[in-house]
């Protein structure tokens, strides 16, 4: 059974970090797609980040380019999102998702593409 779960989120001002962790279990190590989504209250579910296991290739929203980095950790079965010079329009509840394949990158970022879920974690910017 696979089960992600994350940490990291919290409140900050605007200008400020946070790094969030999704720590997987029962993933496997394989051709994996793994990725960071948020969702805003009454907004649809926003593919953030993404990275194939294995790889350093990632793959970024246009809006967080340029502020926010994924990375991985395979040893610790872990993936994290960096974010740096979060503003007001980064609050959401961020969630990590998972699937054992390797999305096209067209489509990476497509949330109904992801089988895998954690509970999420909700992220506050104040301006």
């Amino acid at each position: 059974q696979v089960q992600l779960v994350e940490s990291g989120g919290g409140s900050v001002q605007a200008g400020g970090s946070l790094r969030l962790s999704c720590v997987a279990s029962g993933l496997g190590y394989s051709s994996n797609s793994l990725a960071w989504f948020r969702q805003a209250p009454g907004k649809e579910r926003e593919g953030v980040a993404a990275i194939y296991t294995g790889t350093e290739t990632p793959f970024y929203a246009d809006s967080v380019k340029g502020r926010f980095t994924i990375s991985q950790d395979i040893a610790r079965n872990t993936w994290y999102l960096q974010m740096n010079n979060l503003g007001p329009e980064d609050t959401a509840m961020y969630y990590c998702a998972a699937l054992q394949a390797r999305l096209p990158p067209e489509v990476i970022l497509d949330a109904g593409r992801y089988g895998y879920w954690g509970q999420g974690t909700q992220v506050t910017v104040s301006s």
